[in-house]
């Protein structure tokens, strides 16, 4: 459950993207890719498709099984959907030092996730026990809006319920930073190869001790 104390006016909180932050690699490129390799289809083929009608999904205008009922339309993969799903699951892959920094975070700093995300992947990050640690989670496929929209934005405000001059967010597209910063958040540039040097921006931002951090 969130902590829903209220926060101190000086007091200072982080949330997050997910792909590419929580995840090492895009899961977009990934999952095209294994898609392609068991439905033996050119992955070109399969990625025309996918990123053609991926909106629909991030808005949550398409569920899962009929975004995969067009692709195969479009491709010709035969893939049912039984066999889809878990596979579409399986592309994600963790960036494991991120989740042990979210581990360390103090208590009293609360954790937002925005993310431009999908119907059932949204669901799969929801049960993820390591999950329970955030205190807002914000998916584009639930508000029906995507970042960089102003609107994506305010959403996350409203569900970490402090004000964005208190919040830095993290993400690794530069176009969602300079989106942030424009709706008052404290952006921060992620990249997992300078995943040490993230941690120290966090520390200086959040006033904790870097000892108090993952130290690798």
């Amino acid at each position: 459950m969130p902590d829903m104390t209220p926060s101190s006016p000086d007091a200072r909180h982080v949330a997050f993207d997910w792909g590419g932050v929580f995840t090492v690699g895009t899961f977009d490129g990934r999952s095209t890719q294994n898609v392609a390799d068991r439905g033996g289809v050119p992955v070109e083929r399969v990625r025309e498709s996918y990123f053609r009608h991926v909106r629909q999904l991030e808005v949550g205008a398409w569920t899962l099984p009929q975004f995969w009922a067009v692709m195969q339309e479009e491709t010709g993969l035969t893939l049912p959907y039984g066999e889809f799903e878990p596979l579409y699951l399986s592309s994600i892959h963790d960036n494991l030092p991120m989740y042990a920094t979210l581990d360390a975070l103090p208590r009293e700093v609360r954790v937002g996730l925005l993310s431009n995300n999908y119907p059932v992947v949204s669901d799969h990050l929801r049960r993820d026990p390591r999950f329970a640690r955030f205190d807002a989670l914000v998916f584009s496929n639930e508000i029906g809006q995507k970042k960089p929209h102003a609107d994506a934005f305010a959403a996350l405000e409203d569900a970490m319920g402090v004000p964005a001059a208190q919040v830095a967010f993290v993400d690794d597209v530069q176009e969602n930073i300079d989106a942030a910063n424009a709706a008052g958040f404290h952006g921060l540039l992620y990249h997992h190869e300078r995943h040490a040097e993230f941690e120290r921006e966090l520390g200086v931002w959040l006033g904790v001790p870097i000892s108090a951090l993952t130290v690798r």
